[in-house]
């Protein structure tokens, strides 16, 4: 079946998929110059061999490796600056956040309106540079040692400084999400520090692009239960609405939200 493929099409499919990186098929249709099905014939091929999963829209790799924050800033820069505009206009005057460490919670930080009434917590070194960049917003970052896929510290001292905060507001980092397995990440140190993060927050959200509800995480942190809100894009499948919902998941499609100004 894969003799059909043009080889330089294929080349850079499977170089993608190698480096855990997600397949959009309309973006590789306009690539490549080709049709969107065509590119739909090429990835169900792929899948027939054993080298990919195919979801809504694309393909993912069998397995996604872990990948350090400074190699997952400015992917996807336009769909999660979206998401971080719902999030953005969900935060109250005088409210103790705490954006944790992830690309889309990054983004937030250039939406914040001016003099904003809040204080930032944070355990990236990204955001907290970009808070600082910004000089308007009050800050406190959560020190110990970096880990680099995280891009922050989930240490025992950071899990400390947590345990003696009462937050607000939390936007949390997901990396995977299911019905069945609830809110995952890859990092062992990381999942401590999210449950002690959700249990010191009066406010649990988390901003999920789609193709997170197909990854999978090792480590878990909770369930539907544990977060208050998922907001999720316009483009979730139906399907995957439905088994989060059924799992007992609040969840806020971008339309729900009234973007900040």
């Amino acid at each position: 079946m894969s003799n059909s493929l043009p080889l330089s099409r294929r080349d850079v499919i499977e170089a993608r998929l190698a480096e855990g990186r997600q397949i959009v098929a309309a973006s590789l249709a306009v690539e490549f110059n080709v049709s969107e099905d065509a590119v739909r014939r090429d990835l169900r091929a792929l899948a027939a061999e054993g080298k990919c999963r195919r979801v809504y829209g694309g393909a993912l790799p069998l397995l996604t490796p872990s990948q350090p924050m400074s190699a997952r800033v400015g992917q996807e820069s336009g769909r999660k600056r979206i998401l971080a505009q719902a999030a953005v206009a969900m935060i109250e005057p005088g409210e103790f956040l705490f954006l944790d460490s992830g690309s889309t919670n990054l983004e937030m930080v250039a939406l914040l309106p001016k003099n904003l009434e809040a204080t930032i917590a944070t355990n990236s070194i990204d955001i907290a540079a970009a808070v600082m960049k910004r000089g308007d917003v009050p800050l406190v970052l959560i020190g110990g040692a970096v880990n680099p896929v995280v891009g922050g510290s989930v240490d025992a001292s950071a899990v400390a400084a947590i345990e003696a905060m009462n937050i607000d507001r939390c936007f949390l980092g997901v990396c995977a999400i299911s019905a069945r397995g609830g809110i995952s990440v890859y990092e062992h140190a990381d999942a401590i520090f999210k449950r002690t993060l959700l249990r010191r927050s009066t406010a649990r959200i988390a901003l999920i692009t789609s193709e997170k509800f197909h990854e999978r995480a090792p480590h878990r942190i909770g369930g539907a239960a544990d977060i208050d809100w998922l907001v999720v894009e316009d483009d979730l499948p139906a399907d995957d609405e439905k088994a989060a919902i059924e799992a007992g998941f609040a969840l806020l499609r971008l339309r729900d939200v009234t973007p900040s100004s």
